[in-house]
């Protein structure tokens, strides 16, 4: 990425949502019976090499490109630490977690962070995943009108006592209509760029800067909607071309006007964005790639 940084005093505007992740997968069967049968979420291949998987009568979500010569995932290199799968309830996080108990997918944590609930477990190529719940935003906690994230061990039990309440069946037919892309989490090489790039330039409000060499942004008041940390990947560059991983994430604006304010802005920085149907790809000061688009 060339150009210089500089802050804006735009803020992007508040509709502002994530979209679609785009990852290469090792073994695509692999991953689309997993994404499938394990998440829940429902599956088309548009060709033989891409498999694209979305909740009921929504956008896509994931997309999965194929590759079986990929190099594996290199954890200190910049790119995804998760994505993270909203559930628009706490009844269907339960639901999350009994269909990866029934498929005795491991679990590599789950946590309660004040302001939502989350399940956290790896895909088949060891890429991060989230499943969460929010709590209603007039329970997030404040202090000093600043918002307040920890991350505390989530009771798995009580949880999953949310389905003999609901009377919920336990596994369905798979998650459940509204399932979205909550945030995206990403690994990054240098923080202080990172903030230039997303807050001054994109246009993100900084939410929480409490976990040490970590940063969270939003949009329109949201606790996060990227997570930005360098605890395994500080100085660190791009995974080599050819990895599995992220290849790039959508961060969707509400329409055009809007979309414009904030490729005008990355423009007014000197960075080099390339035009991908109907929307703008960017890389950021990591070299991660971010495609802007309008809804």
């Amino acid at each position: 990425m060339r150009g210089r940084l500089t802050t804006a005093p735009a803020v992007i505007d508040p509709a502002t949502t994530m979209g679609t992740v785009c990852l290469t997968a090792s073994d695509l069967d692999l991953s689309q019976t997993f994404y499938e049968r394990t998440l829940g979420l429902r599956a088309s291949r548009p060709d033989d090499a891409t498999v694209v998987l979305s909740a009921p009568g929504g956008p896509a979500l994931v997309e999965l490109h194929g590759d079986p010569s990929a190099r594996p995932l290199e954890r200190r290199a910049t790119g995804l630490f998760h994505m993270a799968v909203l559930v628009p309830s706490r009844v269907e996080l339960a639901r999350s977690l009994w269909r990866l108990a029934v498929r005795r997918w491991p679990l590599d944590g789950a946590s309660d962070h004040l302001v939502s609930e989350a399940l956290y477990l790896s895909d088949p190529d060891g890429n991060g995943i989230e499943i969460y719940r929010d709590r209603p935003r007039e329970q997030w906690p404040r202090s000093d009108d600043r918002l307040q994230m920890a991350t505390l061990p989530l009771d798995l039990d009580n949880l999953l006592s949310e389905l003999d309440a609901a009377g919920a069946p336990l596994d369905g037919e798979g998650v459940a209509v509204g399932t979205s892309v909550g945030h995206v989490h990403l690994q990054v090489a240098d923080l202080r760029a990172t903030e230039e790039f997303y807050a001054g330039v994109l246009g993100f409000e900084v939410t929480v800067r409490a976990y040490p060499r970590a940063l969270f942004v939003s949009a329109g008041g949201y606790h996060h909607h990227l997570g930005l940390n360098t605890w395994h990947s500080a100085g660190s560059k791009p995974p080599p071309s050819g990895s599995v991983g992220l290849r790039d994430f959508e961060v969707v604006l509400p329409d055009g006007g809007a979309l414009e304010q904030v490729v005008g802005r990355v423009r007014a920085a000197g960075l080099e964005g390339d035009s991908v149907d109907g929307g703008v790809r960017v890389h950021d000061p990591s070299g991660i790639a971010v495609v802007l688009r309008a809804r």
